[in-house]
């Protein structure tokens, strides 16, 4: 496939070092965050000493969700035992996680009023079942606080550990996501620690382990992967009985992350969303600023 500018995309797997930053086409330039609601909940993200993916992984719609009330925390602390080179989280040997955290998590959701919710968590390889237990708590805690919550939860992989991932799903949220990010080509050099099959074979778990929940993954576009790739990965999912896609721009966060190797347009992603739906997507979310928790709570009309 051909960039926006009619280039041939390079290979961002031979691109490991430094990089000078493309600048963004119009369509991916966005207000900085203001307003009452937006301050309001910084306040209480600082207060309670909480972690929010917006600001941790520095997503784009941080003023947009903020602004409107909603954020996905990210519990298990800030700092990640892997070192992807697409993503901003801070990287490194996290310190004892904090038990207090659910909650104040479950709190913050219902001062927030929040209807929908979304928790995700850094990587803890360190942690023997994967930080598994905190989502758990987490869930069942929010739901003691909330009546009628509806929760989507984005989980590591766990390193392949089933009972980690029975522990998840058996606190029932409504939504269980795990991202594949990218196309198997291209793990080495952007999710080294992570492995393509078994992230995939997570979410097949998943279902399997019960068949109303609704699961969810997420692809990033614009790290070198060629159409026919991105038709393959979007092939496994469905024949892992995912359920719902979401599809974004890669976004470089500073230079020692890997380039953007193309800027997909609007248009791009609006013929995308239609071959999600195609291949069987119950829902697909699918445009420049998407990311997973983008919008999250319109899948609502898909839970029983």
């Amino acid at each position: 496939m051909k960039s926006s500018a009619g280039e041939e995309p390079p290979d961002a797997g031979a691109q490991t070092g430094k990089s000078t930053r493309r600048p963004r086409p119009d369509w991916l330039k966005v207000r900085l965050p203001t307003g009452p609601t937006y301050a309001n909940l910084k306040r209480l993200v600082h207060q309670e000493n909480l972690h929010t993916v917006c600001q941790d992984a520095r997503c784009p719609n941080i003023g947009e969700c903020w602004g409107a009330g909603t954020a996905t925390f990210m519990i298990l602390g800030d700092v990640c035992t892997r070192a992807c080179k697409f993503c901003a989280v801070k990287t490194g040997l996290p310190p004892d996680y904090d038990l207090d955290e659910p909650r104040r998590v479950a709190a913050a959701i219902r001062d927030l009023n929040l209807r929908y919710a979304v928790i995700t968590s850094v990587d803890r390889d360190d942690l023997k079942d994967g930080g598994a237990f905190v989502f758990s708590e987490t869930i069942r805690l929010t739901r003691e606080l909330i009546a009628g919550i509806r929760i989507e939860v984005l989980i590591p992989d766990f390193r392949g550990d089933r009972q980690a991932l029975q522990i998840v799903v058996r606190a029932r949220p409504d939504v269980l996501a795990h991202n594949v990010e990218t196309v198997p080509r291209l793990y080495p050099v952007a999710r080294a620690g992570s492995r393509y099959r078994r992230s995939v074979e997570l979410l097949r778990q998943a279902k399997s382990m019960d068949r109303s929940l609704r699961t969810k993954s997420s692809i990033m576009l614009g790290l070198g992967e060629n159409n026919d790739e991105l038709l393959e990965v979007m092939r496994d999912l469905r024949e892992a009985e995912v359920d719902i896609l979401t599809l974004g721009q890669y976004l470089q966060p500073t230079q020692d992350h890997l380039p953007v190797a193309r800027f997909y347009t609007p248009a791009d992603f609006a013929a995308l969303r239609e071959t999600g739906l195609s291949f069987g997507f119950s829902y697909v979310e699918s445009g420049p600023l998407v990311r997973s928790s983008y919008h999250a709570e319109r899948v609502e009309t898909l839970l029983p």
